[in-house]
């Protein structure tokens, strides 16, 4: 390259990152007027209720229709909590879509492995694309949910079996977030 097209690229890239930085103020920009959508959303990804996943309004179950949630990933964590008299550990996972939604899943369910096997395969530079969470039932157990998910129109494959060490591939797929949320484009 001469000194010309180098000169025309660092320009093009310097347009770029503007526009990046736009459209991240422009996501992060708080919903204007009146709205019932405050806060945060948290769904429960597990069949208990007969859905597949739901949000709870006064311990009552409300069924969410809707069959995937697109949004960006922000963070996966696990969160020691108490259900039904007993202490047992939960996967929050937080995503920003048009608000903030955090989906909550018991650490060893099929829907637990799934998104962290998946995250655990993808690079921080995919994060940067909104990923699409799909709860799936189970075909021979109508207590399983799996989930499936997407990076833009991409089914992410991973598989896991008995043997996995899912201490390894959560803290990959949390090493993978924070990885992400550390960038600077």
């Amino acid at each position: 390259m001469n000194p010309q097209e180098n000169a025309e690229l660092l320009a093009a890239l310097m347009r770029q990152e503007e526009l990046l930085k736009q459209l991240v103020a422009a996501i992060n920009k708080p919903k204007l007027g009146l709205h019932s959508e405050a806060g945060s959303s948290k769904i429960y990804c597990n069949r208990h209720n007969g859905y597949l996943w739901y949000t709870l309004n006064n311990s009552e179950a409300s069924a969410i229709t809707q069959t995937a949630l697109t949004g960006y990933l922000r963070e996966l964590k696990f969160e020691k909590c108490e259900r039904r008299g007993k202490e047992v550990y939960k996967l929050l996972i937080t995503i920003q879509a048009d608000r903030l939604y955090i989906l909550e899943s018991g650490h060893e369910t099929h829907f637990a492995k799934c998104v962290l096997a998946a995250i655990a395969t993808l690079t921080p530079q995919q994060l940067y694309s909104p990923l699409t969470l799909q709860p799936t039932p189970g075909t021979t157990d109508e207590s399983v949910l799996f989930c499936r998910v997407w990076v833009e129109s991409e089914l992410v494959m991973a598989s896991y079996n008995e043997e996995t060490n899912w201490r390894e591939i959560s803290k990959q797929a949390i090493a993978v977030i924070k990885a992400a949320n550390e960038m600077v484009f």
